[in-house]
């Protein structure tokens, strides 16, 4: 199989970059440092890496660019951060994809547990998961062919214990249930649906 990593050089990418690639060809796609470079936050740099990749079998975007910080110094533009990232940047990664992906594929984004359980200085994040999980659903009564998308919702992941602060009392997320989530989407056979890893 396929399967395009949006986001490979994060924390979440990279590691299911490393589980993915030992059963399939994996393509590495980040705004700097992989082979294949991507602004999702552009709709020319989105259809640029589908044209240099072609088609594929699966995507997962790890990335999703959003404001953190107090909601009394937040403007229209730092909370457009979100929009313009985490939203519209995995929305058009789907909208352009459906034309390249092969007939059976999967789209599996991400959102997160502030959706339900927002904290202090993550508005933008909730509104933007919110509203990516509500594309998803509605996305998947409309893809043609087949294709499938989900979307993997988890809390803080353990590999990132500089947020651990700003979500008090929750259980992070283990790198294996995050990887299990998304073979979940990737490999499982539901479409719409949030898979809390957790």
């Amino acid at each position: 199989m396929k399967i395009i990593i949006v986001g490979a050089t994060g924390t979440m990418g990279k590691h299911l970059s490393s589980a993915f690639e030992r059963e399939h060809e994996v393509i590495k796609a980040a705004s700097k440092g992989t082979d294949i470079q991507v602004d999702i936050t552009s709709t020319e740099s989105i259809e640029a890496m589908y044209r240099q990749i072609g088609a594929f079998d699966a995507l997962i975007c790890t990335a999703g660019p959003t404001y953190v910080g107090p909601w009394k110094k937040m403007t229209d533009n730092e909370f457009r951060k979100g929009v313009e990232g985490k939203l519209m940047g995995q929305i058009n990664l789907v909208l352009i994809g459906q034309h390249y992906i092969n007939p059976k594929g999967s789209f599996s984004l991400i959102t997160g547990a502030l959706t339900y359980e927002p904290q202090l200085n993550f508005a933008n994040a909730s509104a933007a998961n919110g509203a990516v999980e509500a594309f998803v659903r509605a996305a998947a009564i409309e893809l043609e062919n087949g294709i499938r998308i989900n979307a993997v919702s988890p809390t803080v992941i353990e590999d990132s214990p500089h947020y651990f602060s700003f979500f008090p009392g929750e259980i992070p997320v283990t790198m294996q249930q995050l990887e299990y989530g998304f073979r979940k989407a990737v490999f499982g056979a539901n479409t719409g649906q949030i898979i809390k890893p957790y």
